[in-house]
């Protein structure tokens, strides 16, 4: 057989495009394995406490049992799948619930009330068990311009808080803090606000951290203002005698400037990469973004097309990085107008269609979020949790037979690559579709035996890695 080229030229060319094929996986290592929290929980630091989250979920609980005493109620709100052919009558609604009580999860499947059955009681489950997934104590817009002297009191406060709630185990599984930004008239206040509180926490744990813990900085349009928290970083880590690159940072998308620059360029790489490493999320600014595009307040929603460009440049701009992104928070609480024990039937009525209406909103936006792509997204008050997770049970529940044919196909394709010596070169698309599932797992919307249905092992699944998977197959077929 005649060749034209040469082995030297062949090998000097492919040589050459594999450090480029290198340079391009280490800047694209693909979506990150990792657990993702499904919301941030926003809370101003002179009002958290180390039982915080605790709390919040017997709020969220009460909130949810009061406005949806079941789940056919909760069904009729969210007109979830199949809720049209549910019954009336409390009696009736009672009979159903017992049956499916019974059933086992395959039985229970077959029937209309599936969805709506499971999403409910996947809600109280997970408000009895973790009600918040992230919390960010917060020293910017949730605490606001105080005082020197006051803010360095609550920064001390909440550093204490988080510690006893470090030794009573009551905290998040993720936490934080959010600090000001790094604008000229507020770095100075900045900066005093970390140390405070990071040196007040490292004092009382005896050099330790909370699982998770993250530093939100705000309001970023340089890289500048990333490479400064760096550096920051840096010292406080030898000051406090932390293992290099212990701290992390997320970054904020929150002006019109961090999705398009003065030369007509997408600034977020540079400005992750100016993070050096430590950048592990961005979360989109809802209100301060609409602002920065000029709409008026009462437009100012998660809604508005200027929201959807910013997430998809923001996707454009970070996919396969393994920056996690996060979209911002719906500003309608499902809080009634009227308090009291003693309230009138139209009270308690219109409170009700206050609630329902918001749960309303705070669903089709969550769920608008997920089908765009974003898993993650900010929560404000107790009373939105119920519907954080049940928009996101809805969206995991209802795409999970879908999901399961799709991954189910490729693990078989994969098994015929292997058994055959072919080479697959598709495992960041598997990634992908394993993340499906490692994330609806992680939130509870299912259980790890649910996933086995793709053909993968518990202990496989385990792995969370895609390439894990395939290279242990390689071996044991070798």
């Amino acid at each position: 057989m005649k060749l034209s080229i040469q082995d030297s030229d062949k090998e000097q060319l492919l040589n050459q495009l594999g450090v480029a094929n290198l340079k391009f996986q280490q800047t694209y290592p693909g979506d990150k394995p990792d657990r993702q929290p499904v919301h941030t929980v926003y809370g101003g630091a002179n009002l958290f406490k180390s039982d915080t989250c605790v709390r919040m979920g017997d709020i969220a609980l009460n909130n949810l049992r009061t406005y949806a005493p079941n789940f056919v109620e909760l069904a009729n709100v969210l007109q979830l799948k199949g809720y049209e052919h549910l019954p009336k009558s409390g009696k009736d609604i009672a009979e159903l619930t017992a049956k499916l009580d019974t059933l086992t999860p395959e039985e229970r499947k077959k029937e209309v009330a599936w969805l709506a059955y499971s999403v409910y009681n996947k809600i109280l489950a997970k408000l009895k068990a973790e009600p918040v997934e992230d919390f960010r104590i917060d020293f910017e817009d949730g605490f606001g311009n105080r005082p020197d002297a006051e803010e360095d009191a609550t920064a001390v406060q909440a550093a204490n808080e988080v510690a006893i709630g470090m030794q009573n185990g009551t905290l998040s599984p993720f936490i934080g803090i959010r600090i000001k930004p790094f604008t000229e008239d507020l770095k100075q206040r900045c900066v005093r606000t970390l140390d405070i509180f990071l040196t007040t926490l490292l004092e009382k744990t005896g050099g330790k951290l909370p699982e998770n813990f993250v530093v939100m900085l705000p309001k970023v349009t340089i890289p500048e203002q990333m490479t400064t928290m760096v550096r920051l970083f840096e010292i406080l880590e030898k000051a406090n005698n932390l293992p290099p690159n212990t701290l992390r940072m997320e970054t904020m998308v929150e002006a019109t400037q961090i999705i398009m620059d003065e030369e007509g360029r997408n600034p977020l790489m540079r400005i992750i990469r100016a993070g050096e490493g430590r950048c592990i999320a961005a979360h989109f600014g809802t209100y301060d973004y609409t602002a920065s595009a000029g709409i008026t307040a009462r437009y100012q929603t998660m809604a508005h097309p200027v929201c959807d460009f910013a997430h998809h440049m923001t996707k454009v701009a970070l996919g396969g990085t393994g920056i996690f992104l996060s979209d911002g928070a719906t500003n309608v609480m499902p809080i009634g107008p009227h308090r009291g024990d003693n309230l009138t039937f139209e009270q308690q009525k219109e409170n009700r269609e206050s609630v329902h209406n918001a749960w309303r909103q705070g669903f089709h936006h969550t769920t608008h979020s997920l089908i765009n792509g974003l898993y993650q997204g900010w929560d404000l008050n107790p009373a939105q949790l119920p519907m954080r997770y049940a928009a996101t049970y809805a969206f995991f529940l209802s795409s999970y037979e879908d999901a399961v044919f799709r991954l189910k196909s490729f693990v078989e394709r994969a098994a015929i690559s292997t058994l055959t010596g072919d080479i697959f070169d598709d495992a960041a698309t598997g990634q992908g579709l394993l993340n499906f599932f490692l994330k609806a797992l992680n939130c509870g919307a299912i259980t790890e035996e649910e996933i086995t249905a793709t053909g993968l092992t518990k202990e496989e699944i385990n792995t969370r890695s895609f390439f894990r998977i395939l290279e242990s197959r390689r071996k044991h077929k070798g």
